[in-house]
């Protein structure tokens, strides 16, 4: 009786991650970058909705996208096809922690590609999970905005849920990066020297990489190009930044 109660459970089972593998929740498919993923040839997959609303965001279709238009599945079987060719894949959106990833990225994994995560970091315990199981090989943390700024910016309460995930990729062993768009009417020198000192203090030992704003003529504010200048000459030196 016990054999058969765990055939059940595990036909139960399988039925139910063959069915989350259908879901259509991709925005969008990128089939190849060699830009997004460092030292890597990669495809990027667009999860569709967001946890946030970041002013200078220029994702505004995929944020407000309640369906996508691919399934994990769809994903699957064009990455069979890209066995040997390509080499990695980048989990973006939109926010990607905001879906069920493990199933996916099991099967991702099982086909032999490394797995990068962009990510905003409002979900600490499932990017935990996916640190844990082994699943990630590369994690991007946008670090929208320092404590005072991060609701204005992004519209969104849950600076203590990014500060957790910041945490633990630090005191991690998983290859990570932190980087911030700047719009410099938003944020000035005072606040990235205040994500610098954060950054710092917490033991942040790599790059620090600050985006500068491209006007798409699409964010989901109407942004436009800055009119307030950056003195990029009074940043602090404490830790390493790349502008890209």
């Amino acid at each position: 009786m016990l054999v058969k109660l765990a055939s059940i459970n595990k036909e139960n089972s399988l039925e139910s991650a063959k069915s989350m593998l259908d879901e259509k929740v991709i925005y969008d498919l990128t089939t190849f970058t060699h830009l997004d993923y460092p030292d890597h040839l990669a495809c990027i997959v667009w999860f569709s909705g967001c946890n946030m609303r970041c002013d200078y965001c220029y994702n505004s279709d995929i944020v407000f996208a309640k369906n996508g238009k691919y399934s994990y599945q769809y994903v699957l079987e064009f990455l069979k096809s890209r066995q040997d060719l390509l080499d990695g894949v980048v989990l973006s959106g939109g926010e990607a922690s905001t879906h069920r990833l493990i199933e996916f990225c099991i099967e991702i994994k099982k086909l032999g590609f490394k797995i990068k995560l962009d990510t905003n970091g409002l979900n600490p315990l499932h990017v935990a999970q996916l640190i844990k199981l082994n699943l990630l090989n590369f994690v991007a943390l946008d670090y929208k905005a320092p404590k005072e700024k991060f609701t204005q910016i992004t519209h969104s309460k849950k600076y203590d849920e990014f500060s957790k995930t910041l945490n633990l990729l630090i005191y991690s062993n998983i290859e990570h990066e932190v980087r911030t768009t700047l719009h410099s009417d938003l944020l000035d020198v005072e606040d990235i020297n205040k994500i610098i000192e954060d950054l710092k203090q917490r033991g942040y030992k790599n790059t620090y990489y600050i985006q500068n704003f491209i006007d798409t003529q699409s964010t989901i504010a109407s942004l436009k190009e800055p009119i307030n200048k950056f003195e990029k000459n009074k940043l602090c030196t404490d830790i390493k930044i790349i502008w890209r």
